[in-house]
């Protein structure tokens, strides 16, 4: 069998939802249907193949995506299963970077949840093609058709219902094939049978058929005259339309099952067989060759492009993820880190089965596979080879949003905290640690309380080291809030011989983005090579503002300016347009801006009252509640900085029984007295 074919047949994919819609227990279930496993892990039972390191056995969550390979009717699949914690996106974000499709997972009685807008809309970003999976059928409350019409008013997409459940709750019997037109049931064991259609269920099927068959004429105007024709479609090109729309993401599979009973498995497998897209279907990436963008060719004999998405170290040493675009890898391949400008050598290639490996002696275009030992590979390095340096788009990594102070407990300690956690921000792009230039604290910077919390425990259990902690920090900024103000930035030293000399006028103004910097020079005020130095001074300027935090939302103009033949230099440039911008942000009134989360608190309805007071004490607006059988959903805005400790009173006040995720919404003004005391 050639690549191409191979290729052909395999799908890339990633399994993505809201904490606790059940992903990893549905993966679980898919490596059993697959026989790629004999026996089912159970998450709560701290058992499940997929969450393999220590800390998520006993958390019961998934940290870390893990990827693994298995086979359903001779097509090969890689799934990588990702957490569902906000804490966690950037797992989610750099599995979306290099997979071709994806399957949402939504729990059948909460619908859509905070974080399965968040993962949603990075998979859009990605351009990725996604089916839903709609799970828990059998939990009381569950509502198939009301999380059907959530995923049209709150993600915008077209829901195209294939598996319609029959039931729900203790009434779930099973589900309606839409276009097999058949009834599926499983048994205790998770065994499927395939009945006909029962006459009370014909309606329903009628009805679901006849809009897929709407959805699928849309694909093309063949189908669109055929449809007219004949007011419906048949079987195989309902098939042929929605393959089109789902893979142009214009509409979106839905299928409905129970991970936890083994039912609805082997059509979603189908599904992902039938709407999913192989690699060949996927647009091919654009890199930059010398500076100039080109297409990438997919084929296994173009030139090598692989992308390094994961990296991780265990006790027998790093291991990167690659996906690989072009090209083929094989082991001993001597190749070029475009990034780094650096040649590396490859040392053994393996296949990942979530925490055991497999070697293998080569790998082809369109494959994700891990690498041993590459030398200082980061996430979103490009590696390729030297006679054609391709350079793919990196992969980005959040803002981290909050900070702790961390010492270790024994001063001799130090170097071997450092060097663990040096390791962990080598594998994690959205830590950041730093010393802090006034305190002389040691800064650990992540994107939320658990984040850090993981962190720290792998430190003292990889290495012995006991840390203490300090009040966690929050990543303000600031902003202007008067109108727009023109200011004199200058240097003058001239007292014989070699001088400093350089002058500039700016305006300072809101902008509706991050920043800006413009020139409006006109005449040659200002010799053109100055310039970058002038910028040079406005950002470092903005890098620490008069409250003494980053600005945002800022456009400088350089309006005007002078210079000496022989006294001005870019260093007298830099000094001139930071003072000037600094007294320019000064004059244009200063604002503290602290980020602001987006909290949705799923809880028992009798704690209703509880969570809302809770969440008011905290500084936060309620935004919405919606009840649901027996529990109750309560989004507000809260302030990140009393979020603190949030998850510890929930499970105090609602004893244990209520949860909470936060997405970050935006950067909003603190009221002045606080932002006082805080710059203070």
């Amino acid at each position: 069998m050639t690549a191409t074919v191979l290729r052909a047949n395999s799908r890339n994919f990633g399994i993505i939802a809201h904490i606790d819609a059940g992903k990893t227990t549905l993966s679980e279930r898919i490596l059993l249907k697959t026989s790629e496993i004999h026996r089912t892990g159970e998450v709560h039972e701290g058992t499940a193949t997929m969450d393999s390191m220590d800390l998520e056995k006993e958390r019961g969550i998934t940290i870390g995506a893990a990827a693994t390979r298995c086979a359903w009717n001779g097509h090969a699949f890689t799934l990588i299963d990702t957490p569902g914690h906000i804490d966690f996106a950037i797992e989610v974000e750099r599995s979306l970077r290099v997979l071709d499709g994806a399957v949402t997972v939504l729990c059948g009685v909460a619908g859509i949840q905070p974080q399965t807008e968040t993962v949603w809309r990075q998979a859009q970003k990605h351009g990725v093609p996604t089916i839903v999976f709609i799970n828990k059928m059998d939990r009381t409350g569950a509502d198939f058709g009301r999380v059907v019409a959530q995923i049209a008013s709150r993600l915008g997409a077209l829901a195209v219902p294939l598996s319609i459940p029959a039931g729900a709750g203790d009434a779930f019997e099973g589900t309606i094939d839409v276009l097999g037109k058949r009834f599926l049931a499983w048994d205790a064991a998770g065994v499927m049978t395939s009945s006909a259609l029962p006459a009370h269920l014909h309606a329903a099927a009628e009805a679901a058929y006849a809009h897929a068959a709407a959805v699928a004429a849309d694909a093309s105007d063949a189908l669109t005259l055929a449809f007219l024709a004949h007011d419906t479609l048949s079987p195989a090109d309902v098939r042929t339309g929605l393959r089109a729309m789902t893979l142009a993401r214009r509409a979106v599979p839905v299928l409905s099952g129970s991970a936890y009973r083994n039912a609805g498995i082997e059509p979603l497998l189908d599904a992902i067989i039938d709407w999913l897209p192989s690699p060949d279907e996927r647009a091919a990436p654009v890199a930059r060759l010398d500076g100039a963008p080109v297409t990438v060719g997919t084929g296994d004999a173009d030139p090598l492009a692989a992308l390094v998405f994961k990296v991780v170290h265990d006790d027998h040493g790093s291991l990167s993820y690659v996906r690989l675009y072009g090209g083929t890898l094989r082991e001993g391949d001597v190749l070029w880190n475009a990034s780094l400008e650096t040649t590396v050598r490859v040392g053994r290639l393996y296949v990942i089965h979530a925490d055991r490996r497999t070697g293998v002696a080569q790998a082809q275009a369109g494959s994700i596979i891990a690498i041993a030992g590459l030398k200082d590979a980061l996430t979103g390095h490009t590696l390729s080879t030297k006679a054609v340096p391709l350079v793919l788009e990196t992969i980005h990594a959040g803002e981290p949003v909050v900070a702790l102070a961390i010492e270790p407990g024994k001063g001799g300690d130090r170097g071997k905290m450092l060097a663990a956690l040096d390791r962990f921000r080598r594998e994690d792009p959205s830590l950041r640690l730093e010393s802090d230039p006034l305190s002389g604290e040691t800064v650990l910077w992540g994107m939320g309380e658990l984040h850090l919390d993981v962190v720290l425990e792998r430190v003292r259990r990889e290495t012995g080291v006991e840390v203490t902690v300090g009040a966690p920090q929050v990543a303000y900024r600031e902003t202007i809030a008067g109108p727009a103000v023109e200011l004199e930035g200058k240097v003058s030293k001239q007292n014989g011989g070699s001088g400093q000399y350089a002058r500039v006028v700016l305006r300072v103004e809101q902008f509706d983005g991050v920043f800006t910097f413009e020139n409006a020079i006109k005449g040659g005020v200002v010799p053109a090579n100055f310039i970058p130095a002038i910028e040079k001074g406005v950002r470092q300027a903005l890098a620490q503002g008069p409250l003494g935090y980053p600005v945002t939302g800022v456009r400088v103009t350089l309006l005007d300016g002078d210079y000496h033949a022989v006294d001005s230099n870019d260093m007298a440039f830099t000094v001139a347009a930071k003072e000037g911008t600094l007294a320019g942000l000064k004059r244009a009134h200063p604002l503290m801006l602290e980020p602001v989360m987006t909290v949705s608190v799923d809880a028992p309805a009798v704690n209703a009252g509880d969570v809302i007071g809770d969440l008011q004490r905290r500084g936060g607006k309620v935004l919405g509640i919606e009840e649901q059988t027996g529990r109750v959903e309560v989004v507000a805005d809260v302030p990140l900085a009393n979020l603190f400790g949030h998850t510890t009173s929930l499970r105090s006040l609602s004893q244990g029984r209520a949860f909470a995720s936060a997405v970050y919404a935006r950067h909003a003004p603190r009221m002045q007295q606080r932002a006082e005391a805080i710059a203070a």
